[in-house]
């Protein structure tokens, strides 16, 4: 009888079966982290095809070779060796926290970023997630205060990444001061793309760093259009330095976790925004 063999719910392999399944497993495996080596950034489809396995069977050989550490997940696929040892370990761990809202929240706000545009990007997590769907585009002009912002867009050699000088922050992943002030006031560009630490509709957007918040007024004033990425939980906290009110953003993007009082607010206040997840809702001023 051909197939597997099932012991209860189990499967279960005869020990010859079991070495060979094994030693396919073990090869499948090396020969997915040196194409990951070979080719940074590929996704899982093309994985799937390249290995002439199921996108599944895919999916579950990364979560293995994560678990064994031999790589970092990441949306779509997988960063492995050197690509892992560069990362900013903080910022990598920020960036995990509420990662599917920041996701969603992402994903919706690409969708404002053609080809040919001028945009300013901070150095936020979310907007790091924001990066990670601009893989496509062609020809951009990106500028931006974030190590692991520039770094992710400068994969595609398509689009120009310009990364403000100044101080290096503690964390290593932003660039603030004097120096990135006198910069972008030589700047003009079409939309900026902001986060914060925390948000309220009558407050607006603060920033608990202060040198942050600096650069952040100065991207906000250099821009036609600033649109705020804002997942539910910074909603109701105030933190030490205001650099946007609301009515400053042309839209405001956040997830379908937020509570019913803040989205209230929203429509009472006439701030334009999404809600951002598996059903969509948006809201124009």
């Amino acid at each position: 009888m051909g197939g597997d063999l099932l012991l209860g719910q189990e499967k279960y392999f005869p020990p010859k079966l079991e070495r060979e399944h094994f030693v396919i497993l073990f090869e499948r495996r090396q020969r997915l982290l040196a194409t990951l080596k070979e080719h940074p950034g590929i996704r899982v489809p093309e994985l799937s095809k390249y290995l002439n396995v199921s996108e599944g069977t895919v999916r579950n050989d990364l979560s293995a070779l994560s678990e064994q550490g031999q790589l970092v997940r990441v949306r779509g696929g997988a960063q492995v060796g050197d690509e892992v040892r560069g990362q900013n370990a903080a910022f990598t761990a920020r960036a995990e926290v509420n990662t599917e809202k920041k996701q969603s929240i992402a994903r919706r706000a690409a969708e404002l970023i053609e080809d040919g545009d001028s945009i300013l990007l901070d150095a936020s997590s979310t907007v790091y997630h924001l990066a990670h769907y601009l893989q496509e585009r062609r020809n951009l002009r990106v500028i931006t205060n974030g190590i692991e912002v520039g770094r992710e867009l400068a994969k595609n050699p398509y689009n120009t990444i310009i990364l403000v000088g100044g101080l290096l922050a503690a964390d290593g992943n932003s660039i603030t001061g004097l120096m990135s002030d006198f910069f972008l006031k030589e700047m003009h560009v079409k939309k900026a793309f902001v986060s914060c630490s925390g948000f309220t509709v009558k407050e607006g957007l603060t920033e608990v760093n202060i040198h942050e918040v600096q650069l952040k007024r100065r991207m906000i004033d250099c821009a036609s259009s600033v649109y705020a990425l804002i997942d539910s939980s910074k909603f109701g906290k105030i933190d030490l330095t205001l650099f946007a009110q609301s009515a400053q953003l042309a839209h405001l993007f956040t997830d379908g976790g937020l509570e019913a009082e803040w989205e209230k607010q929203l429509q009472e206040s006439g701030i334009s925004y999404t809600l951002c997840g598996k059903d969509d809702r948006e809201r124009a001023a």
